[in-house]
């Protein structure tokens, strides 16, 4: 299921260095998302909060690995 990009992605690092992104797109699968930030190559991985937001913890190089690391 494709989400709308009009909400807050966080890349969560160690206490601090947390990131926002801005979403290209993101893609649900039963409870994970995965994230493409707007020009990055990358694909990020994470979970939906109560408040519709979106915390990655995890990226990958290309959308294959990403799906593979569901």
């Amino acid at each position: 299921m494709a989400l709308d990009t009009d909400r807050v992605v966080t890349w969560v690092g160690r206490p601090g260095e947390d990131e926002r992104l801005h979403p290209e797109i993101i893609l649900g699968f039963h409870g994970l998302f995965l994230v493409k930030p707007v020009n990055d190559k990358d694909w990020c991985l994470g979970s939906l909060n109560d408040d519709g937001s979106v915390d990655c913890r995890s990226a990958y190089c290309d959308l294959y690995e990403a799906l593979r690391g569901l």
